[in-house]
C-alpha cells in the first residue's frame, strides 16, 4: 500500500520546526511519568476530579439554529502538578453549540482540535454545525493547550517548544474531558460521546480510557502511540533533530536524570510485547527495573537528590545498581569496547525518542475503555503522516472495536471526507442508545 503524494508535499511545504527547545525540563518529565503511571489506570483516577467540579459560562451567542456558550474552568492538572502547564494554558476554554430544537434525546459529541486547529472556527464550521442539521446533535470544542488561548508566548504556531508539551497536553485533556462528561452528565444531556481528527482523535481516546462508563469514541486519522508519527512519519522531518541530538549527546547531566527517570518509572509500564524488547534493546537495556510511585495527599511528590533515586534501582538479584552516568550508557569516556558498536547518535536519539514517547503516549499504558464495541475508527489507505507497519493497531490493543477505510491520505480526508467522520459519529451514538437505552 502506498502513501499519499499531497501529504508529503503539504508537509514539505511547512518549514517551521518541531521541538526546538528540545527535550523539555528534566524534572518537569519525572513528575510527567509518574503522573502517567496513575491517569494510566482507571481505577486510580476515579477521584482525582470532584463531580461537582466548577465550570463556567461566560458569553452566549444566538445564531438561527443555535446557542453558542463560551465557557472556561480551570484545567485538574494545574492542582495535580502544579506548575507542569504554561500560565496561559491553565485555563481551559471551550464552546458548547446547542440546536435550538433537538431531534432526539440530548445528545452531546465533545470534539477535541486536531494539529494546526486553533480556537474554534475550523470544528464550528466543518463538523458542528453540520451535525446540529444533519442530526439535531450538539458539540462540545474544547480548546487543547497550548493551541489558541491556550498558547503560549515563545511558541511559534502549531509546532510544540517541547517534547514533554506534548505529555503535558494529553494528560491535561484526560482530566479536561473528564471535567465536561461530568457536568454535562449533571446539566442532563445524554448520550455524550468523544471525538477528533488526527491528533485530537488521539487525546479523544486517551480521554476514554480514563471514563468509567461505556461511552461512542471516533477517532478519525488516530494512532496508537505518537512514537511512529514523530520517528518515522512524514513528521519525523519537521521535528528539531539537531538540538535533541545536541542535548542528548553534551548535557550528561539531563541525560542522566532521564535515565534515571525510565529506570525509576520501570518497564512494568511497558505492555507492548515485542515492542517493548525493540524500545529495551534501542535503550540500552535500561528499562528493566520498577519503582514505587511517590505520592502523598494526591500530589505527587518529587524524589529530590540522586541518592533516592539510585537507592531504588536495585537489579533482580538484589544487588544495587549505583549511580548511572550518561557516560556509562551510550558514547561518552567511559564506553568498553562494546559500547563503541553503538548506533550513530542520530539512530540513539530516535531510539529514545521511541523509548520516551512509548511510555508516555502508547494506548496500550492505559486502561481499556469500558466497551470497545462503541469505537469507530476511521483510517485513511494512504496515510503519510501515521505509519502503520511495526505498531500495534487499535483494533489489537482493543479487541472488539471497528476500523473502517477510507480512500486517500491524511491531508485529502482531512479537507473532503468530514461527512464520512460525521456519518460514523452518528452510527457510534446509535449503537450506544441500542445497547444501553437505559442508561439515561
Amino acid at each position: 500500500m502506498g502513501i499519499s503524494r499531497l501529504d508529503v508535499f503539504y508537509r514539505r511545504l511547512l518549514l517551521t520546526k518541531l521541538f526546538i527547545g528540545g527535550w523539555g525540563k528534566p524534572e518537569d518529565l519525572k513528575r510527567i511519568f509518574e503522573f502517567r503511571k496513575i491517569i494510566g489506570d482507571r481505577e486510580k483516577c476515579k477521584t482525582l476530579v470532584p463531580v461537582d467540579y466548577p465550570v463556567y459560562i461566560n458569553k452566549t451567542e444566538e445564531l438561527t439554529d443555535c446557542h453558542i456558550h463560551d465557557g472556561f474552568f480551570i484545567s485538574p492538572l494545574e492542582h495535580l502538578v502544579p506548575g507542569i502547564l504554561p500560565q496561559e494554558a491553565v485555563k481551559a476554554r471551550f464552546q458548547f453549540i446547542v440546536p435550538k430544537r433537538w431531534q432526539w434525546n440530548r445528545p452531546v459529541c465533545i470534539q477535541l482540535a486536531g494539529t494546526g486547529d486553533h480556537f474554534f472556527w475550523r470544528r464550528r464550521t466543518l463538523m458542528a454545525r453540520p451535525m446540529i442539521k444533519e442530526a439535531g446533535m450538539a458539540s462540545l470544542l474544547l480548546e487543547n493547550p497550548y493551541y489558541g488561548y491556550r498558547k503560549p508566548k515563545d511558541q511559534l504556531r502549531s509546532c510544540l517548544k517541547n517534547v514533554s508539551d506534548l505529555f503535558v497536553m494529553g494528560g491535561a485533556l484526560i482530566l479536561e474531558s473528564t471535567v465536561l462528561l461530568r457536568w454535562l452528565e449533571r446539566e442532563g444531556y445524554w448520550p455524550l460521546g468523544m471525538t477528533g481528527i488526527s491528533m485530537g482523535g488521539y487525546m479523544a481516546s486517551l480521554a476514554v480510557t480514563n471514563w468509567p462508563k461505556p461511552i461512542p469514541l471516533i477517532p478519525c486519522l488516530s494512532w496508537s502511540t505518537a512514537s511512529s508519527v514523530f520517528t518515522t512519519g512524514v513528521l519525523s522531518r519537521a521535528v528539531n533533530w539537531a538540538e535533541l541530538e545536541k542535548q542528548y549527546a553534551v548535557n550528561s547531566v539531563y541525560e542522566t536524570e532521564i535515565i534515571k527517570l525510565l529506570e525509576y518509572c520501570g518497564a512494568d509500564s511497558f505492555k507492548m510485547g515485542t515492542e517493548l524488547q525493540r524500545n529495551v534493546d534501542s535503550l540500552g537495556n535500561l528499562l528493566g527495573l520498577s519503582g514505587a510511585l511517590p505520592i502523598k495527599d494526591g500530589h505527587f511528590v518529587k524524589v529530590e537528590t540522586q541518592s533516592e533515586v539510585s537507592s531504588s534501582l536495585v537489579n533482580r538479584s538484589g544487588t544495587n545498581t549505583g549511580t548511572i552516568t550518561a557516560h556509562s550508557v551510550g558514547h561518552g569516556k567511559k564506553m568498553n569496547s562494546h559500547k563503541c558498536c553503538q548506533p550513530s547518535l542520530h539512530t540513539e536519539s530516535i531510539s529514545f525518542m521511541k523509548g520516551v514517547m512509548d511510555e508516555c503516549t502508547h494506548m496500550a499504558n492505559f486502561s481499556v475503555p469500558v466497551d470497545t464495541g462503541l469505537i469507530i475508527v476511521v483510517q485513511a489507505r494512504e496515510d503519510a503522516y501515521i505509519p502503520r507497519t511495526g505498531v500495534l493497531s487499535l483494533q489489537e490493543i482493543w479487541p472488539g472495536c471497528e476500523i473502517r477505510y477510507l480512500n486517500g491520505g491524511h491531508i485529502s480526508a482531512y479537507l473532503f471526507k468530514q461527512n464520512f467522520f460525521r456519518q460514523a459519529i452518528y452510527d457510534a451514538f446509535n449503537r450506544f442508545c441500542l445497547k444501553y437505552p437505559s442508561s439515561q
